[in-house]
């Protein structure tokens, strides 16, 4: 770890977002940060700062109400102190922008005549005269727990001067408090529109953190607080948002969440080093882990995207996955990695960008080939003859860890991915892809069941996707709930052009299902269609007589 990342500790830290509804629809309240501030001087943010020691005192903790620390815990996923970060918000919120979120013992909030008592409470409070559980006893009021809601988690990216773990929380504004900045550590207040302090950000006329725009990117889309609110409260999987910094040939670059190279960059520097490389050059090995290393095939394309992922899996011994096409400068980066240690060769599936060098890395190193045959006809390498075919759930031994087999038929009828174990990285083949979705290509390719080997990763404890093309792919549950969701929804759209066009062709159904895709990729998509349609036909959604599809729920809505 550099020493400018290994110096700056991530301090715990708290937002409130508040809302209220303007003449012209939903508004923020926003402060601006001191000049002289170390962290986001002069930027316009929500109220916000680090936890107290005494956020966490269990006399404090005793002034909240609406929420314990169990379900605190459980909100923010930490096994104990959430609690904290929902009092550091209130408080902060206090401090910085004068709104007190409470309510006396029996449920009713502040009244507005209670404001001056408030506003000199709040100086006391803030040139560290009296405390804020002082506060709240003086005016014998509960913080009102119940009614902000988690909305988003940021952590400050390496190599800067301060790092925050933060959680965002919104609530609604407490009506009869005006609320203002506190002239110390807040110099200017303002409610605005998100859509107006985005533009005003991107003249310049206002400094707006990357966290504070993606804010108020995503507010601006509710026409209420209300909705907004009730959004944040229906909120469960809420994911962190933790820039991550690497080395290529562009020089040192920041990426966020949503970049390609996020989620790899996090599992191969977890020590935030920033040494990882975002590069993805073919016929260089790159090392993910301690047990794994990649090299790129060198056959880029619009199916194949970088080129082909192989993957050399052990120490001692080595399984290889996913040899590649056969291409000679790949086999002998292959060799020369694995260095007379390759003793098994694994393919996820026999489409010919997988399997070719499998033949000739078996000639050459003696190891033994392991993969499905095909069960129907289709685009397949003719010469992938495996030795051994694998059992759903069979593991294969290496040296200090295993391999367990997975049959995940759909893209292809002899798809297997598999689990690395130890580390649970799952090496998914072409069932889950980086950036894009598979084709799936009838007869050998099947909608129904990769739908169903889908759904089955879902009940497995996964880490972290290894796919056949692009960067490793994290948090995999929510990515496998998004392909699913996408199918789902691309089927709904088959079924709603079918009733559209009454009795259609395959060929006249593309540009209506495929309308937000590129039509020079129509005739690819067709492949998926296709097999969209023979699922809708197994399950009687849909008939064909000839060659046109019918809906067989015409006039009733066809949910997927």
């Amino acid at each position: 770890m550099t020493a400018s990342t290994a110096a700056v500790p991530i301090r715990p830290a708290a937002t409130l977002v508040l809302l209220r509804d303007g003449a012209d629809g939903l508004e923020v309240f926003m402060v601006q940060r001191a000049a002289r501030a170390v962290f986001l001087g002069g930027a316009y943010v929500f109220p916000g700062g680090a936890l107290d020691t005494a956020d966490a005192d269990p006399a404090m903790q005793a002034l909240i109400a609406g929420i314990d620390a169990r379900e605190a815990d459980e909100r923010l996923g930490l096994r104990e102190g959430a609690l904290a970060y929902w009092i550091a918000a209130l408080r902060e919120c206090f401090e910085e922008a004068g709104f007190l979120l409470a309510h006396d013992r029996s449920g009713e909030p502040l009244h507005e005549s209670r404001a001056a008592a408030l506003a000199q409470h709040r100086q006391a409070l803030n040139a560290q005269r009296m405390p804020f559980a002082d506060v709240l006893r003086a005016e014998n009021v509960l913080l009102a727990g119940s009614q902000i809601a988690y909305y988003q988690h940021w952590i400050t990216a390496p190599l800067r001067p301060r790092r925050f773990d933060t959680r965002f929380f919104i609530a609604l504004a407490p009506r009869g408090q005006a609320g203002l900045h506190d002239n110390t550590e807040t110099v200017h207040s303002l409610w605005t529109r998100p859509a107006d302090a985005l533009a005003r950000g991107k003249r310049g006329e206002i400094e707006l953190a990357f966290a504070t725009q993606y804010v108020l990117r995503d507010l601006a889309r509710f026409d209420t607080a209300d909705a907004a609110l009730a959004y944040a409260r229906a909120l469960r999987d809420i994911p962190c948002h933790r820039g991550c910094i690497a080395q290529g040939r562009e020089g040192q670059k920041l990426f966020r969440r949503g970049d390609a190279p996020y989620h790899e960059i996090h599992w191969t520097d977890p020590a935030e080093t920033t040494a990882s490389t975002y590069d993805m050059n073919p016929g260089e090995p790159k090392m993910l882990d301690a047990w794994v290393t990649r090299i790129i095939a060198p056959n880029p394309g619009m199916m194949t995207g970088p080129g082909t992922n192989t993957y050399l899996v052990g120490r001692d011994d080595v399984a290889v996955i996913d040899p590649g096409p056969l291409v000679d400068s790949h086999v002998d980066a292959i060799l020369a990695h694995g260095a007379g240690r390759i003793r098994w060769i694994l393919c996820t599936h026999s489409h010919r960008d997988h399997s070719p060098a499998a033949a000739v890395l078996k000639a050459r190193t003696g190891a033994q080939v392991i993969g499905c045959r095909p069960l129907r006809a289709g685009r397949h390498d003719e010469t992938f003859m495996p030795d051994v075919l694998p059992a759903d759930g069979q593991r294969i031994e290496l040296a200090g860890c295993t391999l367990r087999a997975m049959h995940t038929p759909g893209h292809a009828s002899n798809h297997v991915c598999y689990l690395l174990e130890p580390t649970r990285m799952l090496f998914t083949g072409d069932h889950v892809m980086q950036g894009s979705t598979v084709v799936i290509d009838p007869p050998d390719g099947d909608m129904r069941a990769y739908l169903a080997s889908l759904e089955m990763l879902l009940g497995i404890d996964l880490a972290i996707l290894a796919p056949g093309h692009g960067y490793l792919i994290g948090e995999p549950h929510r990515e496998v709930r998004r392909l699913i969701a996408h199918r789902l929804a691309r089927e709904a759209k088959v079924l709603a052009a079918v009733r559209k066009l009454g009795s259609a062709t395959l060929d006249a159904l593309v540009p209506l299902v495929y309308d937000d895709v590129d039509p020079r990729r129509h005739a690819v998509a067709a492949r998926s269609l296709e097999a969209h349609l023979e699922k809708l036909l197994a399950e009687g959604r849909v008939v064909r007589p000839g060659p046109q599809y019918t809906s067989t729920l015409q006039g009733v809505e066809a949910a997927p």
